[in-house]
């Protein structure tokens, strides 16, 4: 008698529980089908900027240099056209990265227009990144995760607690789809987009089912291996860590002007063009050909950086050569980045952060040879702290890291200097770059907006 009676009373609970979580449950379960589409799509673009590029070698080879020089410059130009002009005849907000319009739908500040955006941002997206221009493909898969959790929710018609939510799943299962890196996914969104993300147990839960149902898909498609193939370092000596400190402060500086470089570029791309798609489509052709030559003659400087990286840790490069590719890719990621082409500055950044902590890591060799320092555990060590310096996310910074490299070992060293760098950062005064790139269109649009009131006045 007791024993059935205990059993209705668990019955009744079971039932209870299930009516009172039937719609959060709803929720995981699109979250996870969020993660899903967010890996197919990402996984999709990816392959999309690889065929590209591939035809484009293959029609490009074996070809005399004067043909080179007008064949390159001609196919990244068309490239660079159609990107250029879906993005400014279709969809304008699919430019660049697309991480800050996600932080400001996130905060009921953008719209969030997915049946424009997600066409835009994949085929010109795949065009402008495979024209050579150095541009990365995380940023556009935030965006492209981003839209898919929207699009979700706008399907099943979900209130809008539930559809901030599947947006935020979104983006997170974007990042983990690009760097083949769940926790990285999950922390970016909880810990860059902080002001945005509306803390709750169901919205932690779904980023968490979409990050790792992105990275199942992805890795059915492409594998489980690192994004970045690099040997495995050991550990530094405690005495050498505080190089790591030293090195992290100068990354502190260069984060801090990164970001005011960034935005003095992308005033001075808005002064030439003003808006006008002609211009828009002219400028842009011409930055897309001349890195496609550039790709042909020079490939160390085009391009996003995944695929440099392995190479620069070879030991192959003198430490003044290292210097002039960092200084060249800088210019390189300001020209690209703020033409407003639909690409993202992720995997230029990492690149950059490498290239510097390299250079340091060489100097550091040099200079005390008997702590037996590796070079390449400085170059890793780069790869998070100018992430953290520019985008002030340095756990994210850390763990991306970490997945993409597979060099667990160095995670002390990198959170030295990724806290290093951060606290020079802030100390100076600086921003997270994607807060100010939104507050700039924000700024862009209210006075767009008045502008036109005038006139209709």
């Amino acid at each position: 008698m007791a024993n059935s009676a205990r059993a209705s009373s668990h019955s009744w609970m079971v039932r209870r529980l299930i009516q009172q979580d039937k719609m959060p449950l709803w929720v995981l379960l699109l979250a996870a089908v969020v993660g899903i589409l967010a890996g197919l799509v990402c996984g999709l673009f990816e392959t999309g900027v690889s065929w590209v590029v591939a035809q484009r070698g293959s029609l490009l080879a074996d070809r005399p240099w004067w043909e080179l020089l007008f064949m390159g410059f001609g196919i990244s130009a068309l490239l660079g056209m159609a990107g250029y002009f879906l993005t400014h005849a279709l969809a304008p907000e699919a430019g660049g990265s697309g991480i800050p319009e996600i932080e400001g739908a996130m905060d009921d500040l953008r719209p969030v227009r997915w049946w424009r955006v997600l066409p835009v941002k994949f085929f010109g997206g795949i065009c402008t990144l495979s024209s050579g221009m150095v541009l990365g493909r995380e940023g556009p898969s935030v965006q492209i995760g981003g839209n898919l959790g929207k699009m979700v929710a706008d399907i099943f018609r979900l209130p809008k607690e539930h559809g901030h939510a599947l947006l935020a799943a979104g983006a997170a299962g974007g990042l983990a789809a690009a760097f083949n890196a769940p926790l990285a996914g999950i922390l970016f969104v909880m810990e860059e987009m902080r002001p945005q993300f509306r803390y709750s147990f169901l919205a932690i839960k779904a980023v968490s089912i979409s990050a790792v149902m992105a990275t199942l898909t992805l890795q059915n498609m492409k594998g489980q291996h690192p994004v970045i193939a690099l040997p495995h370092y050991d550990a530094p000596d405690l005495k050498a860590l505080w190089l790591f400190l030293f090195m992290g402060a100068a990354f502190g500086v260069l984060g801090f002007v990164f970001n005011k470089l960034v935005l003095a570029c992308q005033d001075g791309y808005l002064a030439l063009h003003q808006n006008k798609r002609h211009r828009f489509v002219a400028i842009g052709m011409l930055v897309a050909g001349t890195f496609g030559v550039l790709a042909i003659f020079v490939p160390s400087v085009t391009g996003g950086g995944t695929e440099l990286i392995p190479h620069l840790l070879s030991g192959d490069y003198a430490m003044a050569t290292l210097f002039l590719i960092f200084s060249v890719r800088l210019v390189a990621t300001l020209v690209c980045f703020c033409s407003g082409a639909p690409g993202g500055v992720f995997a230029p950044t990492l690149a950059l952060g490498t290239l510097f902590g390299l250079v340091f890591g060489y100097i550091f060799h040099a200079a005390f040879p008997e702590l037996g320092i590796e070079p390449g555990a400085f170059a890793i060590a780069g790869m998070g702290a100018l992430f953290a310096a520019t985008v002030r996310a340095p756990v994210t910074g850390i763990v991306l890291v970490t997945e993409m490299t597979d060099n667990y070992q160095l995670i002390l060293p990198m959170m030295i200097t990724t806290i290093g760098a951060t606290i020079v950062a802030q100390w100076l005064g600086g921003r997270p770059i994607y807060s100010q790139i939104l507050e700039r269109t924000l700024r862009l649009a209210a006075r767009q907006r008045r502008g036109e009131n005038s006139a209709a006045a």
